[in-house]
């Protein structure tokens, strides 16, 4: 026969239960208390630091506003994610001849902390703004792989209507974020600004040379400066009525591309030097490289400064650029790339190699080592001093 089990014992058993269960339920209930209490906390924090971001914002707001009543040139440098952007403020620092007259915005895409880390610790040097749109964007079906370049429109267009429109900048320097720049690119802008109000066949002053490499270029004419058709970018400036212009029409990606066609530069000339204010150290970006190990590393950044605000510049104004331009190019003898290349040109000073189709600009270009692609052909001789 089976004992009847103990009523005392399976009570106490059961109360054993009943207070293990209670402890856990309350342990839980901690927890779950703990829990909403930390995001509580989080919240609150991220309300504060959103309310402490707003007035650092409104508060930058003021000061470029105020800079920009006073004359100030806007220096917009557009970041992501490449932590060697503070190679590049280093060196804008360095050779600005003043916070005031050359206050530096830098414009962050991507919220890529490690960069934004980078960026803040310039403390009060600098201007940090965040685009903020970071939404997906529309890009064609066959054009995924080059998604970037949509990202990078995007970016320039935000930053572009922040400068002009809500500080009130009446000219603006862009730089990107791998630039490199010479001692005296701000004496070269401050020079050729009053060119750019006072021709309206100018519409930007680039410090790049496209062709800019040592046995491309004359390295001991560092003062000489050239008009260009083709927008070479890399470290240029513009005025706000030019973004008045191109912001109501700005492209949807490839911004570079698309503001050399024919329908945005209106006939227009940039400025351009002989000898690069700007060298590019970027090689891993949007193009993965493209170009850089076969051209862009090779150009030469100037290394002798030169006082721009003492030269008088007038000789870039239009009608007296294209009238001893278009002299010197017809008084030039013609010769072949071939024999140019040969070292066979006995006479000194400029030569002269003409073309008349596309193809045959390619073979001489290629052949010279120089750019050799198009947007608006129009020339029909290259030009080589």
């Amino acid at each position: 026969m089976f004992a009847s089990p103990d009523p005392s014992y399976n009570l106490g058993k059961l109360e054993t239960q009943i207070k293990e269960e209670f402890k856990a339920t309350a342990r839980l209930l901690s927890d779950v208390r703990r829990a909403i209490e930390t995001q509580r906390e989080a919240r609150e924090a991220e309300e504060e630091r959103v309310v402490a971001d707003d007035e650092v914002r409104k508060e930058d707001e003021r000061r470029l506003q105020a800079l920009s009543g006073q004359g100030a040139i806007a220096v917009i440098v557009f970041a992501c994610s490449r932590v060697t952007v503070r190679r590049c403020l280093d060196q804008l620092i360095k050779h600005r001849p003043g916070a005031e007259q050359f206050p530096i915005i830098v414009s962050q895409d991507c919220q890529h902390q490690p960069t934004s880390d980078i960026i803040d610790s310039y403390a009060s040097q600098v201007f940090h703004i965040k685009q903020p749109d970071q939404s997906e964007i529309y890009v064609p079906p066959k054009e995924k792989k080059f998604k970037g370049y949509f990202k990078i429109a995007r970016h320039y267009g935000w930053a572009l209507n922040q400068t002009f429109f809500v500080y009130n900048f009446s000219t603006a320097i862009i730089i990107e974020d791998d630039l490199d720049i010479s001692a005296d690119i701000f004496s070269y802008f401050l020079a050729t600004l009053p060119l750019l109000h006072q021709d309206p066949t100018l519409w930007c002053v680039s410090a790049w040379n496209d062709n800019g490499k040592v046995d491309l270029i004359d390295t001991d004419s560092p003062d000489l400066l050239h008009r260009t058709d083709f927008f070479p970018g890399l470290g240029w400036m513009l005025t706000k009525n030019t973004w008045k212009e191109l912001a109501s029409k700005w492209p949807s990606s490839y911004w570079d591309d698309w503001i050399r066609q024919p329908e945005q530069r209106k006939g227009r000339a940039c400025i351009r030097p002989e000898v690069s204010r700007t060298r590019t150290f970027g090689k891993i970006g949007v193009s993965n490289g493209l170009f850089y190990e076969k051209h862009l590393k090779y150009i030469h950044l100037n290394d002798k400064y030169v006082e721009f605000m003492e030269r008088n510049l007038s000789y870039l104004l239009k009608d007296n650029y294209d009238s001893v331009f278009v002299q010197k190019v017809y008084e030039s003898p013609i010769v072949t790339h071939q024999e140019l290349r040969s070292g066979s040109i006995v006479p000194p000073g400029a030569v002269r190699i003409a073309y008349q189709t596309k193809t045959k600009y390619r073979l001489a270009a290629k052949a010279l080592g120089l750019m050799d692609d198009f947007r608006d052909l129009k020339l029909v001789s290259v030009y080589k001093a």
